[in-house]
């Protein structure tokens, strides 16, 4: 096949084990081509017999896909570090760390998709591949001259989770800040569960009640993924049957979490934006908060009332980091980039998507709050909630989607605003948005193009029961209008 189609943005995913109705196109042979591409591209960039790190999730696939790279990069004379099970901001620290000092860290994970899928993140000691890169690396695949490498095995998880308790006991000022705290972590059997002895342990907490913390590829408990509305259910329900103080949830590769508060409050989304925001809003008032476009009007409302300014952009998390350094290099004071998926990075923490970061933040203030008798979701207290929410991801047929997608977001936005009720919202730089008011309630909706897959997202919020569904009838006119978009998700819909 053609190695280019496996790009997915700035990753490389692919189907890694063939099923009923998918077809394996990410093998060995795939692997060790990549492999060249990114000696090619390393290379390109004046390092030459490069120092290389490597890691896997949990997925089935990923041991035999790591073999396949080491043998090609020991054979072009590199020296690699195997790092065996790990996380993908762990391997980007392989280039920070001086013990292992990496001029390259590659992650092999594919973030929290089926079993099936495994993929490859690629990081040099400055920041991950963007597109550009993966394109480059994908196309130029000629073989390097032969030479003779080494191989060793090496620890990285440890010497990242001791770098992540010093973190957390500098920003506390405690060496066990907690103590006395019950705190669970659920893995999704992604690659996660150190974090419950490695970090929390250390720092005195009782992880009693964690679960899935075992590295399974099948993961038979639920999806790894702190978006999903059954694994966070899972972790809720976990955290109220052990009377926690906190749940922690990751996706697989450990580059996103979410939290659940003790009384089952889940800080995940827009929750989580707001928590996070308030803590960097304390610590550098007035600031920027880049996140992508399908955040509620409340949390916009939220950010200004903190002190600070939220900067909308499109959706993908290296878009929303890149837009954060490109507005900290024009002046403008940026510390946090974060999606309502949940990747969020940090300035102070290289910009690096990373879910346990994430989740250090907050424990550093965890015991300040106790002491004030406040608890974590004070933080988000004021962030209002939208009475009813939808979302409808509408698939379009032929090659051409991205045309037609295009095209219906330029029709609603001609004809959309012809109903009482709808007018465009500036402030927005992905699709459409439209901003709701009387006959049909007070919210918003947006309809862009999904980043990777041949389908039109449209989200809807809005602050008055009923209102949504009475609005589906309005979109349905125009949709319908192109026979190549899907209705039959919206037709759902209309019929409850």
């Amino acid at each position: 096949m053609e190695l280019s189609k496996l790009q997915n943005g700035s990753d490389i995913r692919g189907i890694a084990i063939t099923t009923e109705d998918k077809i394996k196109n990410l093998g060995a042979e795939e692997a060790r081509l990549i492999a060249q591409g990114i000696l090619n591209w390393l290379a390109k960039n004046g390092i030459k017999r490069p120092k290389i790190g490597i890691g896997h999730d949990s997925r089935l696939t990923g041991p035999a896909l790591k073999t396949a790279m080491i043998d090609v990069f020991k054979a072009a004379g590199c020296e690699v570090l195997d790092f065996g099970l790990a996380t993908t901001p762990a391997l980007f620290m392989a280039t920070q760390f001086k013990e292992f000092a990496c001029d390259a860290g590659i992650m092999l994970t594919a973030s929290h998709l089926p079993f099936y899928f495994n993929g490859i993140k690629i990081f040099n000691q400055i920041s991950g591949a963007e597109k550009a890169d993966i394109a480059y690396i994908l196309t130029h695949t000629e073989a390097s001259e032969a030479a003779e490498g080494t191989v060793q095995q090496a620890d990285l998880l440890t010497r990242y989770a001791a770098d992540l308790v010093e973190k957390i006991q500098q920003g506390s000022g405690s060496k066990q800040p907690l103590k006395g705290m019950k705190i669970i972590v659920d893995a999704g059997n992604g690659a996660g569960g150190y974090f419950a002895d490695k970090v929390l342990a250390v720092l005195g907490a009782d992880t009693s009640g964690s679960q899935f913390l075992e590295p399974d590829g099948n993961f038979p408990n639920h999806i790894p993924n702190p978006d999903n509305k059954e694994a966070m259910a899972s972790i809720k329900q976990a955290v109220l049957d052990n009377q926690a103080d906190l749940g922690v949830i990751f996706d697989t590769d450990v580059d996103r979490s979410a939290i659940v508060s003790k009384d089952g409050q889940m800080i995940n989304r827009n929750n989580l934006i707001a928590v996070l925001a308030a803590i960097v809003l304390q610590e550098y008032p007035g600031s920027t908060i880049v996140t992508n476009s399908p955040t509620s009007d409340h949390l916009k409302h939220f950010i200004e009332e903190k002190g600070g300014k939220q900067y909308r952009y499109i959706s993908g998390y290296r878009n929303v980091i890149n837009k954060a350094i490109e507005l900290n290099q024009e002046g403008i004071d940026c510390q946090l980039a974060i999606e309502t998926s949940s990747h969020a990075a940090f300035k102070e923490n290289y910009f690096l998507d990373d879910g346990a970061y994430v989740i250090a933040k907050v424990l550093m203030l965890l015991p300040k709050l106790q002491k004030e008798n406040r608890e974590l979701t004070d933080l988000m207290a004021e962030l209002a909630q939208p009475v009813e929410t939808l979302e409808i991801r509408y698939t379009i047929s032929g090659e051409d989607y991205k045309t037609i997608g295009q095209q219906m977001i330029d029709t609603f936005r001609t004809e959309l605003p012809k109903q009482a009720g709808f007018a465009e919202n500036p402030e927005n730089q992905e699709g459409v948005r439209f901003s709701v008011t009387d006959p049909y309630g007070k919210g918003w909706m947006l309809l862009r193009l999904s980043l990777h897959e041949p389908l039109l997202v449209m989200q809807v919020e809005n602050d008055q029961a009923g209102q949504i569904q009475k609005q589906l009838p309005l979109f349905r006119e125009i949709l319908v209008q192109n026979p190549q978009i899907d209705l039959t998700k919206l037709d759902q819909q209309l019929t409850k």
